[in-house]
């Protein structure tokens, strides 16, 4: 049955059904290297150290080994490359961001009792943007094998604990609109009729039915099976293009104190705050000889996403001076618990032909922007543990190991179906990892030179899904007295497989992202 289909009114819908993924999870769970400009110069080696804004972030200690009340401003520019390779297509991306990266005081509380071997307090307040998403990715191949009309049969077929998806819920009855019926699925499922079905599944079978995608085998039966309208035999040529915007912020309340000055303790408790965009869109065509039948020769499909919600976590740590040369830091940071809001708005063209020639487009735009229910986040706690050595005034070298076990990642709440499902795929497709951080400094005079290295496993048991990532890093600063002057260049590489969608149709590209980030600080003793 061919279908026409009309634009309609915007249109707002409160859904129940989830759409999120272990992608979703891993956007915020993963840690990236922000901070200061000698922070990152030194690729964030600091948990034994302190004396610096961003080494808080690493081991909340680290703010009392300031001697003097201090403020820093940093700005970054971030040039991410990414390079995809799509069944032998090769194809590259740039995008380039300018930002506040960071910006934070220290406080220094002496006491005056020299009696009392808590020697100083100290307090602090510092924001650091965590995780820039302004980024890019484009990818086009010609895919020898599946179409992404299997996305929409996926749904179709595997709706209501594996039946079909009801005909009822895809077939529109007279005078009933697009968006009538989108909404309608995103609002009202699931329901005690169908328990299982979720409005999300059954929304992507009404997109592919009412496109002409799919298509229902017995279309009088009501719990009838679903085909692809796609021309089988191979050779579509796709195109994936996924831009993104958004921070994730992260504003840091400190407080650490030192006693005798060889052990310092300090606590951090953290306010996150996140929003995030992400437009894609995803074309097919391909030149399978027509028929009498129609197929689609061509389709467009089209997802906004935007994210946004609130955190909470909190870091104690220690560091232990026990030479005047050799330091030892210990860091806990606790999981971050995310309250985020997702909102979706879909849209999908297809055209159609046979040897007759072609259809007008049927443009499947409900306009309507489903509002998922409030979930909650969970993020994996960290333990850093550290070694420093300092050479006096000339230089020192500072070692970080991080362990972070990412299969430990939750939504919630765990009692819903669908995250208790998708808590189990984290748990055993996620692995605990290990992050090294290495950093040195040397010092002539008034200026400082400073280079590091950052090496992370991949969480992925696979190893492949998102693969290791290796970072250099490189900065000098120098000293006015009172004003210090910071500069850092930081390179990191990762590659990462992971397909389009995440179901029905999971082919995807190769991609190496290269991340290079230029970083500038002024700090100012008060």
């Amino acid at each position: 049955m061919k279908k026409y289909i009309f634009l309609l009114a915007l249109g707002l819908t409160a859904s129940v059904a989830q759409s999120q993924e272990i992608s979703d999870a891993m956007r915020y769970s993963q840690d990236n290297l922000n901070g200061t400009a000698r922070f990152r110069a030194m690729s964030g080696a600091f948990g034994a150290l302190g004396g610096d804004l961003s080494s808080i972030n690493v081991n909340p200690a680290g703010s009392a080994i300031f001697t003097n009340n201090q403020m820093a401003i940093t700005l970054s520019n971030n040039d991410i490359k990414n390079n995809s390779n799509y069944f032998g297509t090769n194809s590259s991306e740039k995008t380039n961001s300018f930002d506040l990266n960071q910006a934070g005081a220290i406080f220094v509380f002496n006491n005056r009792n020299t009696n009392n071997n808590w020697t100083k307090v100290s307090m602090g307040i510092n924001y650091e943007n965590t995780n820039n998403f302004d980024n890019g990715l484009f990818a086009a191949g010609t895919n020898p094998n599946n179409s992404v009309a299997n996305y929409f049969l996926s749904y179709a077929n595997n709706g209501n604990n594996g039946a079909p998806v009801p005909q009822q819920f895809v077939n529109r009855e007279p005078g009933e609109s697009i968006s009538d019926l989108y909404s309608f699925l995103g609002s009202n499922l699931p329901n005690s009729q169908f328990p299982r079905l979720s409005g999300f599944d059954a929304q992507q079978a009404f997109l592919g039915y009412q496109a002409f995608v799919i298509d229902a085998i017995d279309e009088n039966n009501n719990n009838s099976t679903y085909t692809s309208n796609a021309p089988s035999g191979g050779n579509y040529y796709q195109e994936n293009s996924v831009y993104s915007t958004g921070y994730n912020g992260k504003l840091s309340f400190n407080a650490a104190t030192s006693y005798k000055d060889k052990l310092y303790i300090g606590l951090n408790l953290n306010s996150h705050f996140t929003d995030y965009q992400k437009s894609s869109s995803f074309y097919e065509d391909n030149n399978a000889p027509l028929t009498n039948n129609y197929t689609v020769s061509r389709l467009q499909f089209n997802n906004d996403l935007n994210t946004y919600g609130t955190g909470f976590s909190f870091q104690v740590g220690a560091i232990a001076k026990l030479t005047n040369e050799v330091r030892f830091g210990l860091a806990y940071e606790s999981s971050t618990w995310y309250k985020l809001t997702d909102e979706l708005s879909q849209s999908l063209v297809a055209v159609s032909a046979n040897t007759g020639g072609e259809l007008p487009a049927d443009a499947v735009d409900p306009q309507v922007v489903n509002i998922y229910e409030a979930y909650t986040l969970q993020t994996p706690s960290k333990l850093t543990g550290s070694f420093a050595y300092v050479f006096g005034k000339s230089g020192l070298i500072s070692v970080d190991y991080a362990l972070k076990d990412y299969s430990n990642t939750k939504f919630k709440p765990e009692n819903d179906s669908y995250f208790t499902g998708l808590n189990s795929d984290i748990n055993s497709i996620l692995d605990t990892t290990g992050e090294l951080r290495i950093g040195a400094e040397y010092k002539i005079e008034a200026l400082s030179l400073r280079a590091g290295y950052r090496y992370e496993q991949s969480p992925y048991k696979n190893g492949v899904t998102i693969g290791d990532l290796t970072g250099y890093s490189a900065g000098l600063g120098y000293s006015f007295g009172s004003t210090k002057v910071d500069l850092a260049y930081s390179y990191a590489k990762r590659n990462s497989q992971q397909g389009f969608f995440n179901q029905g149709f999971t082919d995807g590209a190769s991609v190496d992202a290269i991340n290079n980030t230029v970083s500038v600080s002024l700090l100012f003793e008060l």
